[in-house]
Protein backbone atom coordinates (compact mmCIF):
# COMPACT_ATOMS: atom_id res chain seq x y z
CA UNK A 1 0.00 0.00 0.00
CA UNK A 2 1.40 3.72 -0.34
CA UNK A 3 1.35 6.01 2.20
CA UNK A 4 -0.51 8.77 -0.12
CA UNK A 5 -3.82 5.82 0.86
CA UNK A 6 -3.36 6.91 4.95
CA UNK A 7 -3.84 10.58 3.86
CA UNK A 8 -6.69 13.19 4.30
CA UNK A 9 -7.14 16.78 5.39
CA UNK A 10 -6.87 17.85 8.78
CA UNK A 11 -8.17 21.15 9.37
CA UNK A 12 -5.61 22.91 11.52
CA UNK A 13 -8.26 24.46 13.87
CA UNK A 14 -9.19 21.21 15.24
CA UNK A 15 -5.27 20.39 16.64
CA UNK A 16 -5.97 20.75 20.00
CA UNK A 17 -3.59 22.55 21.97
CA UNK A 18 -4.67 22.21 25.84
CA UNK A 19 -6.86 19.47 26.93
CA UNK A 20 -10.00 19.46 28.46
CA UNK A 21 -10.40 21.11 32.05
CA UNK A 22 -11.67 17.38 32.82
CA UNK A 23 -10.01 14.65 31.56
CA UNK A 24 -13.41 12.40 30.69
CA UNK A 25 -15.25 14.98 29.57
CA UNK A 26 -13.85 14.54 26.33
CA UNK A 27 -15.93 13.23 23.18
CA UNK A 28 -16.01 9.59 22.52
CA UNK A 29 -16.15 8.51 18.95
CA UNK A 30 -17.52 4.55 19.19
CA UNK A 31 -17.13 2.40 16.39
CA UNK A 32 -18.54 -0.95 15.73
CA UNK A 33 -16.47 -2.50 13.33
CA UNK A 34 -19.25 -5.21 12.54
CA UNK A 35 -22.02 -3.21 12.65
CA UNK A 36 -20.10 -0.37 10.58
CA UNK A 37 -21.94 1.74 13.08
CA UNK A 38 -20.72 5.55 14.57
CA UNK A 39 -22.13 7.26 17.48
CA UNK A 40 -21.35 10.20 19.37
CA UNK A 41 -20.39 9.89 23.16
CA UNK A 42 -18.27 11.62 25.77
CA UNK A 43 -15.39 9.64 27.75
CA UNK A 44 -17.51 9.04 30.77
CA UNK A 45 -19.63 7.12 28.48
CA UNK A 46 -16.88 4.25 27.94
CA UNK A 47 -18.39 2.14 30.95
CA UNK A 48 -21.45 1.65 28.55
CA UNK A 49 -19.95 -0.12 26.27
CA UNK A 50 -17.41 -2.28 28.86
CA UNK A 51 -19.01 -6.05 30.33
CA UNK A 52 -17.76 -8.31 33.04
CA UNK A 53 -14.47 -9.99 32.43
CA UNK A 54 -13.92 -7.50 29.79
CA UNK A 55 -9.34 -6.73 30.48
CA UNK A 56 -8.81 -3.05 30.35
CA UNK A 57 -4.08 -2.86 29.02
CA UNK A 58 -3.00 0.62 29.92
CA UNK A 59 0.43 1.58 29.53
CA UNK A 60 1.96 3.08 32.72
CA UNK A 61 5.10 4.65 31.05
CA UNK A 62 5.68 7.99 32.48
CA UNK A 63 6.69 11.11 30.29
CA UNK A 64 10.28 12.65 31.84
CA UNK A 65 10.28 16.77 31.18
CA UNK A 66 13.18 16.25 28.27
CA UNK A 67 13.35 19.15 26.91
CA UNK A 68 16.44 21.53 28.05
CA UNK A 69 17.92 24.57 27.13
CA UNK A 70 21.30 25.66 27.68
CA UNK A 71 23.99 28.10 26.38
CA UNK A 72 26.46 26.97 23.48
CA UNK A 73 29.03 29.40 21.58
CA UNK A 74 27.21 31.83 23.34
CA UNK A 75 23.99 31.43 21.79
CA UNK A 76 20.76 29.62 23.64
CA UNK A 77 20.11 26.03 22.18
CA UNK A 78 17.80 23.38 22.82
CA UNK A 79 18.07 19.46 22.91
CA UNK A 80 15.51 16.59 23.33
CA UNK A 81 16.71 13.56 25.57
CA UNK A 82 15.81 10.49 24.09
CA UNK A 83 16.90 7.82 25.38
CA UNK A 84 18.34 7.39 29.42
CA UNK A 85 21.81 5.52 28.89
CA UNK A 86 22.84 5.90 32.83
CA UNK A 87 22.05 8.87 35.16
CA UNK A 88 25.03 11.40 33.39
CA UNK A 89 24.47 10.27 29.77
CA UNK A 90 21.71 10.36 27.57
CA UNK A 91 20.75 9.84 23.57
CA UNK A 92 19.67 13.34 22.14
CA UNK A 93 18.05 15.13 19.59
CA UNK A 94 19.57 18.75 18.63
CA UNK A 95 19.63 21.06 15.85
CA UNK A 96 23.17 21.51 14.32
CA UNK A 97 25.67 19.14 16.51
CA UNK A 98 28.70 19.67 17.11
CA UNK A 99 31.03 16.63 18.13
CA UNK A 100 32.57 17.54 21.39
CA UNK A 101 30.97 20.84 21.72
CA UNK A 102 29.82 21.88 25.56
CA UNK A 103 26.69 22.92 26.59
CA UNK A 104 25.92 24.89 29.70
CA UNK A 105 23.26 24.39 32.04
CA UNK A 106 22.23 26.11 35.03
CA UNK A 107 23.40 25.25 38.78
CA UNK A 108 27.13 24.34 37.17
CA UNK A 109 26.04 21.23 34.76
CA UNK A 110 27.34 21.03 31.39
CA UNK A 111 26.81 18.79 28.86
CA UNK A 112 29.81 17.23 26.04
CA UNK A 113 28.33 15.56 22.91
CA UNK A 114 29.60 13.07 21.08
CA UNK A 115 28.26 9.77 19.60
CA UNK A 116 27.75 6.01 20.60
CA UNK A 117 28.68 3.10 18.54
CA UNK A 118 25.28 2.91 17.25
CA UNK A 119 26.28 6.31 15.37
CA UNK A 120 23.40 8.33 17.74
CA UNK A 121 24.20 11.73 18.95
CA UNK A 122 24.77 11.46 22.90
CA UNK A 123 25.21 14.44 25.53
CA UNK A 124 27.37 13.46 28.57
CA UNK A 125 26.49 15.74 31.43
CA UNK A 126 29.69 16.40 34.18
CA UNK A 127 27.29 15.31 36.96
CA UNK A 128 24.28 13.29 37.46
CA UNK A 129 21.48 15.34 35.70
CA UNK A 130 18.62 13.62 37.60
CA UNK A 131 17.57 15.67 39.51
CA UNK A 132 18.42 18.46 36.94
CA UNK A 133 16.11 17.39 34.55
CA UNK A 134 12.91 16.61 36.68
CA UNK A 135 13.81 20.59 38.03
CA UNK A 136 14.52 22.53 35.23
CA UNK A 137 13.22 20.10 32.01
CA UNK A 138 9.88 20.92 30.06
CA UNK A 139 7.36 18.67 28.91
CA UNK A 140 8.56 17.35 25.00
CA UNK A 141 4.98 18.30 23.21
CA UNK A 142 4.32 17.46 20.21
CA UNK A 143 5.56 19.38 17.13
CA UNK A 144 2.36 20.21 16.03
CA UNK A 145 0.67 21.47 19.34
CA UNK A 146 2.79 25.05 18.01
CA UNK A 147 3.42 26.45 21.71
CA UNK A 148 6.17 26.05 24.54
CA UNK A 149 5.26 23.54 27.07
CA UNK A 150 4.10 25.23 30.32
CA UNK A 151 4.29 24.02 34.10
CA UNK A 152 0.74 22.75 33.79
CA UNK A 153 1.78 20.58 31.02
CA UNK A 154 3.71 18.02 33.49
CA UNK A 155 0.30 16.95 35.25
CA UNK A 156 -2.12 17.18 32.20
CA UNK A 157 0.30 15.61 30.28
CA UNK A 158 0.45 12.63 31.82
CA UNK A 159 -2.26 9.85 32.54
CA UNK A 160 -3.15 9.74 36.02
CA UNK A 161 -1.06 5.97 36.23
CA UNK A 162 1.91 6.95 35.07
CA UNK A 163 4.67 4.92 37.07
CA UNK A 164 7.70 4.10 34.85
CA UNK A 165 10.21 7.13 33.93
CA UNK A 166 11.26 6.76 30.37
CA UNK A 167 8.73 7.99 27.58
CA UNK A 168 9.21 11.27 25.59
CA UNK A 169 5.36 11.17 24.11
CA UNK A 170 2.61 10.50 26.21
CA UNK A 171 0.21 7.00 25.67
CA UNK A 172 -2.49 9.86 24.76
CA UNK A 173 -5.26 7.52 24.49
CA UNK A 174 -5.09 7.35 28.19
CA UNK A 175 -5.20 10.98 29.10
CA UNK A 176 -8.97 10.67 29.44
CA UNK A 177 -8.87 8.53 32.54
CA UNK A 178 -9.83 9.66 35.68
CA UNK A 179 -9.54 7.85 39.66
CA UNK A 180 -13.20 8.12 39.30
CA UNK A 181 -13.93 6.10 35.82
CA UNK A 182 -11.05 4.05 36.84
CA UNK A 183 -13.00 2.79 40.30
CA UNK A 184 -16.38 2.90 37.86
CA UNK A 185 -14.62 0.52 35.78
CA UNK A 186 -13.17 -1.93 38.20
CA UNK A 187 -17.07 -2.11 40.31
CA UNK A 188 -18.28 -3.47 36.67
CA UNK A 189 -16.11 -6.46 37.59
CA UNK A 190 -13.51 -5.23 34.34
CA UNK A 191 -9.84 -6.32 34.75
CA UNK A 192 -7.14 -3.61 34.36
CA UNK A 193 -3.32 -4.43 33.91
CA UNK A 194 -0.43 -2.57 32.77
CA UNK A 195 2.14 -2.52 30.45
CA UNK A 196 4.95 -0.38 30.05
CA UNK A 197 5.88 1.19 26.24
CA UNK A 198 8.61 4.40 26.65
CA UNK A 199 7.44 5.93 23.84
CA UNK A 200 10.22 7.03 21.90
CA UNK A 201 11.22 9.50 19.29
CA UNK A 202 10.09 7.26 15.93
CA UNK A 203 6.16 8.34 17.62
CA UNK A 204 7.06 12.15 15.70
CA UNK A 205 8.49 10.21 12.56
CA UNK A 206 6.40 10.69 9.89
CA UNK A 207 6.38 8.06 6.82
CA UNK A 208 8.13 9.58 4.52
CA UNK A 209 8.48 6.08 1.86
CA UNK A 210 6.41 6.19 -0.98
CA UNK A 211 5.53 2.65 -0.16
CA UNK A 212 4.44 1.71 3.68
CA UNK A 213 5.96 -1.34 4.19
CA UNK A 214 9.42 0.42 3.29
CA UNK A 215 9.31 2.47 6.12
CA UNK A 216 11.92 1.92 9.34
CA UNK A 217 10.29 1.82 12.69
CA UNK A 218 11.90 3.14 15.31
CA UNK A 219 12.64 0.99 18.52
CA UNK A 220 10.53 1.19 21.73
CA UNK A 221 11.73 -0.44 24.58
CA UNK A 222 8.45 -2.62 26.16
CA UNK A 223 8.17 -4.68 29.48
CA UNK A 224 5.10 -6.90 29.97
CA UNK A 225 4.95 -8.59 33.44
CA UNK A 226 4.26 -12.22 34.11
CA UNK A 227 1.13 -11.08 36.30
CA UNK A 228 -0.16 -9.38 32.74
CA UNK A 229 0.68 -11.97 30.81
CA UNK A 230 -1.50 -14.58 32.86
CA UNK A 231 -4.50 -12.26 32.23
CA UNK A 232 -4.21 -11.84 28.85
CA UNK A 233 -3.74 -15.41 28.50
CA UNK A 234 -6.80 -16.48 30.55
CA UNK A 235 -8.88 -13.63 28.69
CA UNK A 236 -8.04 -15.21 24.89
CA UNK A 237 -8.53 -18.75 26.73
CA UNK A 238 -12.22 -17.54 28.25
CA UNK A 239 -13.28 -15.38 24.95
CA UNK A 240 -13.01 -12.16 27.00
CA UNK A 241 -12.00 -9.05 26.04
CA UNK A 242 -8.72 -7.14 25.73
CA UNK A 243 -9.03 -4.43 25.45
CA UNK A 244 -6.05 -1.86 24.38
CA UNK A 245 -6.00 1.50 25.75
CA UNK A 246 -3.78 3.19 22.95
CA UNK A 247 -1.72 2.26 20.37
CA UNK A 248 1.54 1.95 22.28
CA UNK A 249 -0.37 -1.23 23.90
CA UNK A 250 -1.51 -2.17 21.18
CA UNK A 251 2.25 -3.16 19.75
CA UNK A 252 3.20 -3.91 23.43
CA UNK A 253 0.51 -6.73 23.09
CA UNK A 254 0.84 -7.56 19.76
CA UNK A 255 4.86 -7.63 19.77
CA UNK A 256 4.78 -10.28 22.56
CA UNK A 257 2.44 -12.93 21.04
CA UNK A 258 3.45 -16.04 19.78
CA UNK A 259 2.16 -17.62 16.26
CA UNK A 260 -0.52 -19.50 18.55
CA UNK A 261 -1.50 -15.95 20.35
CA UNK A 262 0.34 -17.00 23.54
CA UNK A 263 1.45 -13.91 25.37
CA UNK A 264 4.59 -14.72 27.43
CA UNK A 265 6.18 -12.03 29.99
CA UNK A 266 8.52 -9.65 27.38
CA UNK A 267 11.15 -7.44 28.39
CA UNK A 268 13.18 -6.40 25.10
CA UNK A 269 12.86 -3.72 22.26
CA UNK A 270 10.14 -3.86 19.77
CA UNK A 271 9.86 -2.40 16.08
CA UNK A 272 6.98 -4.12 15.11
CA UNK A 273 4.85 -2.12 12.35
CA UNK A 274 1.66 -2.90 12.15
CA UNK A 275 -0.29 -1.70 8.98
CA UNK A 276 -2.88 -3.33 6.63
CA UNK A 277 -3.67 -6.47 6.28
CA UNK A 278 -2.36 -7.39 9.24
CA UNK A 279 -4.47 -9.95 11.23
CA UNK A 280 -4.42 -9.09 14.91
CA UNK A 281 -3.49 -12.18 17.11
CA UNK A 282 -4.71 -10.65 20.83
CA UNK A 283 -6.53 -7.50 20.90
CA UNK A 284 -10.05 -7.53 20.26
CA UNK A 285 -11.17 -3.57 20.87
CA UNK A 286 -9.06 -0.66 20.75
CA UNK A 287 -9.31 2.97 22.91
CA UNK A 288 -7.00 5.53 20.79
CA UNK A 289 -7.13 9.37 19.99
CA UNK A 290 -6.97 11.02 16.60
CA UNK A 291 -3.61 10.49 14.65
CA UNK A 292 -1.97 12.74 11.91
CA UNK A 293 -2.42 11.85 8.19
CA UNK A 294 -0.50 9.27 6.93
CA UNK A 295 1.04 8.38 10.24
CA UNK A 296 2.05 4.86 11.62
CA UNK A 297 -0.18 5.26 13.67
CA UNK A 298 -3.39 6.00 11.37
CA UNK A 299 -2.30 2.73 9.86
CA UNK A 300 -1.97 0.31 12.60
CA UNK A 301 -5.95 1.49 13.52
CA UNK A 302 -6.74 0.85 9.53
CA UNK A 303 -5.53 -2.50 10.10
CA UNK A 304 -7.91 -2.64 13.18
CA UNK A 305 -11.03 -1.67 11.97
CA UNK A 306 -10.12 -1.17 8.22
CA UNK A 307 -8.94 1.97 5.74
CA UNK A 308 -12.47 2.45 4.15
CA UNK A 309 -14.80 2.61 7.71
CA UNK A 310 -11.62 4.67 10.05
CA UNK A 311 -11.52 7.05 7.31
CA UNK A 312 -15.66 7.49 7.52
CA UNK A 313 -15.23 7.85 10.94
CA UNK A 314 -12.88 10.53 10.24
CA UNK A 315 -14.75 12.47 8.67
CA UNK A 316 -17.91 12.62 10.89
CA UNK A 317 -15.63 13.58 13.48
CA UNK A 318 -14.45 16.48 11.38
CA UNK A 319 -17.62 17.15 10.57
CA UNK A 320 -18.68 17.53 14.66
CA UNK A 321 -15.86 19.50 15.42
CA UNK A 322 -13.52 16.88 17.35
CA UNK A 323 -10.89 17.75 18.85
CA UNK A 324 -7.88 16.35 17.63
CA UNK A 325 -4.30 14.27 18.45
CA UNK A 326 -2.34 14.34 21.58
CA UNK A 327 -4.68 16.53 23.49
CA UNK A 328 -7.93 15.67 21.41
CA UNK A 329 -11.24 13.80 21.93
CA UNK A 330 -10.86 9.59 21.18
CA UNK A 331 -12.72 7.03 19.83
CA UNK A 332 -13.76 3.34 21.02
CA UNK A 333 -13.62 0.56 18.23
CA UNK A 334 -14.66 -3.19 18.99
Amino acid sequence: MKSEDFDYNLPKNLIASYPKDNRDQSRLLVLNKEKKSIDHKNFYNLTDYLVPGDLLILNNTKVIPAKLTGVRDGKEVELLLTNRINSSEWNMLISKPKYDSVISFQDGLTGKLAKDNQNEWVVAFNKDADEYIEHYGKMPLPPYIERESEERDKETYQTIYAKKDGAIAAPTAGLHFTRELMDDIRNQCVDIKFITLHVGVGTFRPVKTEKIEDHIMHQEYVEISEDTSRAVNFAKKSSRRVIAVGTTAVRALESAADEEGIINPYSDFTDLFIYPPYKYKIVDAIITNFHLPKSTLLMLVSAFCGRKFLFKSYNAAIEENYRFLSYGDSMFIY
